[in-house]
């Protein structure tokens, strides 16, 4: 239901079916949205990544922030955290079915500020 507001006679305003909880877009920014969430999502994109690879790829994030927002999306069941090797420890990470459906919206997203030169 779509929220509107109108003006009654006496020039006061009045909303109606107004969200009263986090709408569907709220939501899924809370999980795209965060600092490096995204570009974290896209690097991910193409084929299982290791740690420091996406942090070359990332380039002004620190480990600390990338290691968060990984655990984050592991969490939501957007990325697989896979270990290739014990000693040293090695691992790898990768999109889940429901983390690549959410590369058409971040490809749609980057087309945008592209093309408004952002």
């Amino acid at each position: 239901m779509e929220s509107y507001v109108e003006t009654d006679s006496s020039g006061r305003k009045k909303t109606f079916n107004a969200c009263t909880e986090p709408c569907s877009i709220e939501r899924g920014m809370r999980l795209i949205g965060g600092k490096w969430t995204g570009s974290i999502i896209y690097h991910l994109k193409d084929e299982p990544v290791r740690f420091n690879d996406l942090a070359r790829m990332l380039g002004g994030a620190s480990k600390k922030m990338i290691d968060q927002r990984l655990k984050e999306l592991e969490d939501r069941g957007m990325v697989l955290r896979k270990v290739i090797n014990d000693r040293p420890v090695a691992v790898t990470y990768e999109l889940t079915d429901f983390g690549r459906s959410a590369l058409d919206i971040l490809e749609s997203l980057r087309n945008w500020s592209e093309s408004k030169g952002l």
